[in-house]
């Protein structure tokens, strides 16, 4: 898919990539255009994510990621570029273009993604619909019964799936292809004679299901080929909406409906709460399956909605289920955020930490729950948060804590949150009682992994002390214990890009050679040099003194200034670049502080001078040492040529006493 190129500069020039970042990655400024965070693109303890605002780029100095406005979008939504073009475009309120695909398999994929898309909206709405019909009265008493009100059922799009497996299908089909349908994850499908294997056969008569979709979608009447008679069903044989094709049915049926939405707010999944007792009613809780717009480990419930909650308080209440996130979201607690029941990922970790570093952990109090605590803990422990948990009391999760006992009693138990440490301790302490040796070993042994967790040695010698007070412990054998630990720890990191040694005049030169693409930095930047005749051009200059004396042949940056020199790009990410120069680039440009100079730059093109000067006398002397006592000619010339060298090295104007050559 592409995006024409005029449409795509226009977005760019009123893009500010500060702004889009920010909505993905907490930054903070760290100079005058400057902004820093933490990289969403890798696990990483300090920040090394740099966001340039004059120049429109970032770069990571840990992975050597590097970009424009587009390409993060792209990357940080896993979608194609024509798409993070038109994605900036919706955040910049820019109308989009007619929509032009580069292949046949590219207009597909975009093509089933805004179907899907499109299909989880519109079975939100039928969801939503139902909910208010004389059906979902069941439903309806449910959600009462939970403390939910008309306005937290409308801010989450609660729903409800009705008892049969054909009116969502049958309002769909005229609208959504068939394998639209079938990635959806809204129904169940099997091969014609096959048996349905989980799912509860409906049990509405062919008569109720013909009247049901009549109702709900006049205009497209149910063919009488795709409604079985009585017979079929009082034989057992499952209804098909096709005798001569596969069968499909609603996957969720008679459930109270819990929207899924992605960080932009768009519903991307279900989750569905029965309201059966039946055995055949399939799971308490099911949820969608993965889809092409839905991947569980990288989402986190309600971050939409509760994003900006989190930036402002700076910290995140975490827990277990949608239910509980409602009720504590209700209670006015917006800064709330669910896991996937007990199953917290190192991407979902990744993700909060694009908004705070700071988390309160509220699980259910039950095993399962303190288990997943603990896991919990390791991963937000490992990736630098500071965590604290919320214990409440047993039987009590949080969506049954404020319903008992109101939301000022979970304030004040929010408020008294302990710090993570305390509650592992506490854990230890319960399960091993320290009064004998064996119960102090396991106690030491189920807490030290916790403690290796943690980055700072500083924080992992404090915890140490801490837990030998605590445990009744001999502080110097337990540091012992956790340097024995600490030396069997994997201390590998991956470095994605090598450091290149380049010099001081290698980085005044390229930011000089790219100051002729539209990165170039505003006209206060560049600055002409007193008495000068005509307004300083660094592009121009570097230009000439490079391809005039090819300064560049043979230093580190010479691939990078090769293409600098001889691309006509308009914008410095559009360069044909190689990773690793990509990144060079990418790295020198965000530190360009210092002022960019007439005379700076001048001392940059001596400077090469003179290193290639030396290296020439290098290659003279080894010569030279080849050359002794051999042809007479020769070695007179070799001689020559080295004391030219070096008269070379001592004129005035490469000790800059004197001009540097400038472009006609």
């Amino acid at each position: 898919m592409t995006d024409s190129s005029d449409f795509k500069e226009t977005v760019k020039q009123q893009a500010d990539i500060v702004r889009i970042v920010g909505d993905y990655v907490k930054l903070k400024k760290t100079g005058a255009q400057n902004y820093c965070g933490l990289c969403p693109f890798h696990n990483e303890k300090t920040p090394s994510f740099s966001v340039h605002a004059t120049r429109q780029f970032y770069h990571c100095f840990g992975c050597g990621v590097s970009g424009d406005v587009f390409s993060f979008v792209q990357k940080v939504e896993n979608i194609t570029f024509p798409e993070a073009v038109r994605a900036v475009a919706q955040k910049l309120g820019i109308a989009l273009p007619k929509v032009i695909y580069s292949s046949p398999a590219e207009a597909k994929e975009a093509q089933l993604r805004r179907a899907l898309l499109d299909a989880h909206e519109r079975a939100c709405a039928f969801f939503q619909e139902y909910l208010k019909r004389p059906e979902g009265a069941h439903a309806r008493e449910y959600l009462v019964g939970r403390g939910l009100n008309e306005d937290v059922i409308k801010t989450f799009r609660i729903g409800y799936a009705p008892d049969s497996g054909f009116v969502l299908r049958d309002r769909m089909k005229g609208q959504f292809e068939e394998d639209t349908l079938r990635e959806s994850g809204l129904f169940s499908w099997k091969d014609e004679g096959g048996r349905q294997a989980a799912d509860r056969r409906p049990r509405e008569t062919s008569a109720q299901r013909s009247v049901l979709s009549s109702q709900q979608n006049p205009a497209s009447p149910v063919e009488s080929r795709q409604v079985p008679d009585s017979a079929a069903v009082a034989e057992g044989r499952t209804p098909t909406a096709d005798a001569r094709g596969p069968v499909f049915y609603s996957k969720f049926r008679n459930r109270v409906m819990f929207p899924i939405a992605n960080e932009a707010g768009r519903v991307i999944a279900f989750t569905g709460r029965t309201l059966s007792a039946d055995e055949k009613a399939g799971p308490k809780y099911l949820n969608s399956p993965e889809t092409a717009i839905y991947s569980k480990s990288r989402l986190l419930f309600n971050l939409d909605q509760a994003k900006e909650a989190i930036r402002k308080l700076d910290y995140a209440i975490l827990v277990e289920g949608q239910m509980d996130c409602i009720s504590v979201f209700a209670a006015g607690f917006h800064n709330v955020i669910a896991s996937s029941g007990t199953a917290f990922t190192e991407l979902q970790a990744r993700l909060l930490g694009r908004f705070t570093k700071n988390v309160v952990v509220n699980f259910d109090p039950d095993t399962a729950g303190a288990k997943a605590t603990e896991r919990t803990l390791g991963l937000l422990v490992e990736e630098e948060f500071q965590v604290k948990v919320l214990s409440l009391e047993a039987g009590f999760d949080p969506d049954l804590f404020i319903r008992r006992k109101g939301k000022e009693a979970y304030a004040g138990a929010l408020k008294n949150s302990q710090k993570y440490f305390d509650y592992l301790i506490e854990r230890a302490r319960a399960q091993f009682p320290v009064r004998s040796a064996d119960g102090k070993v396991k106690a030491v042994n189920y807490l030290l992994p916790h403690i290796q967790r943690v980055p700072s040695r500083i924080v992992r010698d404090e915890l140490a002390r801490e837990m030998a007070q605590k445990l009744g412990i001999d502080s110097s054998v337990l540091r012992q214990e956790l340097k024995h630990a600490a030396a069997n720890r994997s201390t590998a990191t991956l470095k994605a890009a090598a450091d290149v040694q380049i010099t001081d005049a290698e980085k005044i030169l390229i930011r000089a050679l790219a100051s002729a693409t539209e990165m170039q930095t505003s006209e206060g930047h560049l600055s002409a040099r007193d008495g000068a005749e005509e307004e300083f051009d660094p592009a121009r200059q570097a230009q000439f003194a490079l391809k005039s004396e090819g300064l560049h042949l043979g230093v580190a940056a010479e691939s990078l200034i090769e293409v600098l020199l001889g691309s006509e790009a308009t914008h410095v990410t559009d360069l044909p670049l190689r990773d690793g120069d990509r990144s060079l680039l990418a790295s020198i440009l965000m530190k360009d502080d210092e002022e960019l100079t007439a005379e700076r730059l001048e001392g940059a093109v001596r400077a090469l001078r003179r290193i290639q000067l030396r290296r020439k006398l290098e290659r003279v002397q080894r010569e030279l040492q080849v050359a002794c006592g051999q042809q007479t000619g020769r070695l007179q010339a070799l001689l020559e040529e080295k004391m030219r060298l070096k008269r070379a090295l001592m004129d005035p104007a490469l000790a800059g006493e004197g001009p540097t050559a400038r472009p006609a």
